[in-house]
């Protein structure tokens, strides 16, 4: 079984973890994946036995929260729903909510809006782990998840490169923090007003391994040519709605299509975070095309998931 290199207390970014680290964990993902169909005989089956993990998810999910969910109950853990008008300040303080939550649970998966309240209970709460499930700004779940994806078709990820092509968003981020640390190359398109943020281009410089890359483009076909994979997400995240007419219009030259495919490499996967808005950031053909790996990335979040609650609640099984 892989190991983690040490403890760590929280995963609220791609950055909590190094280069090494974050190795073990998709190490520690495909064995996960591969002991899968042992079911109850899994050697990991019992690793959180006694161990609760509370989820408080003020944004809609699919994927994340089932995943975390059937996680947890794989690995022998108890899961305790939470109500966000219970746990996300509105009847008493964050930093309360998380110093009740940790003397009862061993950890809470959060997915809000603002990247604050997470660093505002981790502070707060020092036997309690934090899990970003998604914020405004980063998705490092879905991160770990792509580059298992990737690491499964390709083998090798170190000197490939990953196109994406729209909004600079929290999957951008941390795609971006997870393939500098994994020596992959990254060439990001956006309009000029939703471009990367520039302290995130920062940090993914700052983490850069192996001659990794990150070039910024503001056209799409630019940015696609030569790449191994063409990667993209809606255009209008939860909370944006009110802009989603305006958006549709500024990120029509960014939609990936089979004209946009056909600049990338021959064999050039398709890869999506889910959901999908098909005939907006791509087309049906791209989205059901023999490139697309967007359901493996999906699959690929459950075993990503339990990596890293081993790796955070029973780094001696992980």
């Amino acid at each position: 079984m892989p190991s983690a290199t040490q403890t760590r207390k929280d995963f609220l970014s791609v950055l909590d973890f190094d280069a090494t680290d974050l190795a073990a964990c998709l190490r520690l993902a495909a064995q996960m994946k591969n002991d899968r169909p042992l079911g109850r005989q899994a050697p990991t089956t019992d690793a959180l036995d006694g161990r609760h993990i509370a989820l408080l998810f003020d944004k809609p999910s699919l994927r994340t929260r089932t995943t975390f969910e059937i996680a947890a109950h794989e690995l022998g853990g108890h899961v305790v729903p939470l109500t966000p008008d219970a746990a996300h300040g509105v009847r008493e303080s964050v930093v309360d909510v998380a110093r009740s939550l940790e003397r009862w649970v061993d950890a809470v998966v959060i997915r809000t809006f603002s990247q604050r309240v997470l660093q505002e209970f981790a502070s707060a709460a020092p036997r309690l782990h934090v899990v970003n499930a998604l914020t405004d700004d980063e998705h490092p779940c879905q991160a770990v998840a792509d580059f298992l994806t990737l690491q499964e078709r390709w083998g090798q990820l170190r000197g490939r490169t990953v196109a994406y092509v729209g909004d600079g968003n929290n999957v951008a981020t941390s795609l971006v923090h997870a393939a500098a640390m994994l020596g992959v190359h990254v060439h990001v398109a956006s309009p000029e007003a939703y471009q990367l943020p520039h302290a995130v281009v920062q940090q993914a410089t700052a983490v850069a391994r192996h001659g990794a890359r990150l070039r910024l483009f503001s056209d799409a076909a630019d940015a696609v040519a030569g790449a191994d994979a063409v990667y993209t997400d809606t255009w209008t995240s939860m909370g944006q709605e009110m802009e989603a007419d305006v958006r549709r219009a500024v990120f029509a030259p960014f939609q990936v299509n089979d004209d946009l495919m056909g600049a990338a490499k021959p064999g050039a996967l398709f890869m999506h975070c889910l959901p999908a808005h098909h005939g907006d950031e791509v087309t049906g053909e791209v989205f059901e095309s023999d490139a697309s790996v967007v359901f493996d990335q999906a699959e690929n979040r459950l075993h990503a998931q339990k990596a890293l609650l081993l790796m955070l609640l029973a780094p001696g099984r992980a």
